[in-house]
């Protein structure tokens, strides 16, 4: 893995109200280069927001995002992505009629002028076909790439959104907690997976599995009501008395 302290993601003074409710609190954050960086903290601590400004669903009501050299603060989701950050959501929206193949083909062929054409002719589709069974392949979705997604498994359809972004080719990738609802078999398949696909770009992860975590995170930042409680290396933060205390309850469940 090629990994620096230079940021490809910087946040200052950050803000999102709602109503005069401040979901982000003037969050200042660094995304080092090839890193996997860390987002936890309770429900309510202002992490999908986060997640949300980064990537242009929610228009900041304060501060700067940039994405390296590049301001993107109130930019549209496609421009964003365009730019090379892509994401993948808490809760799977896909096509269930639709196989993986096909998902990924239209992923892929959103990045050219071909754009989202449904009404493509297959002709036209079958030029992303060997890419897209590449990615499929890098998931462990190769063998199920002509099933319908209604037919797979929960796990498996995290991985075909994980292939999704993926096929967007992001500098950096986010992903909105990647093993929720997962059972231990499948989450040990996704953290091996995000081992994986880091290779070659950055992720920023919110996971409220602190062994996953512990696991993958070379950088935690622990937010707490919407501002940054601590951040550091993950052995550091586990052993914070603050983090401690406000989430992990004692001692023990930080292990």
């Amino acid at each position: 893995m090629t990994s620096s302290t230079t940021p490809v993601l910087t946040v200052r003074g950050l803000v999102k109200e709602f109503r005069g409710f401040r979901a982000v609190d003037e969050v200042d954050l660094d995304i080092a280069e090839g890193h996997i960086h860390a987002l936890v903290g309770p429900n309510g601590a202002g992490k999908t927001t986060l997640f949300n400004l980064l990537t242009g669903f929610h228009r900041p009501s304060a501060g700067e995002i940039r994405l390296g050299h590049r301001a993107i603060t109130g930019s549209s989701p496609e421009q964003v992505v365009r730019l090379g950050l892509a994401r993948s959501f808490q809760i799977t929206s896909l096509f269930g009629q639709l196989t993986p193949e096909q998902h990924v083909r239209l992923a892929l062929q959103s990045s050219t002028p071909l754009g989202w054409g449904f009404w493509r002719s297959g002709k036209a589709m079958r030029r992303f076909s060997a890419e897209a069974v590449d990615l499929l392949d890098r998931v462990g979705l190769a063998d199920h790439r002509e099933v319908p997604v209604a037919s797979l498994a929960y796990g498996r359809k995290r991985a075909l959104e994980l292939a999704l972004a993926l096929a967007l080719d992001p500098k950096v990738l986010l992903l909105d907690e990647p093993t929720a609802g997962m059972g231990v078999e499948d989450i040990d398949r996704t953290v091996e997976l995000i081992q994986r696909v880091r290779q070659g770009r950055t992720v920023v992860l919110v996971e409220h599995n602190m062994n996953v975590v512990g696991t993958l995170a070379d950088r935690v930042t622990v937010l707490q009501l919407g501002r940054v409680l601590v951040e550091g290396p993950y052995d550091e933060v586990r052993r914070d008395p603050r983090v401690i205390a406000a989430y992990l309850g004692d001692a023990d469940a930080a292990r």
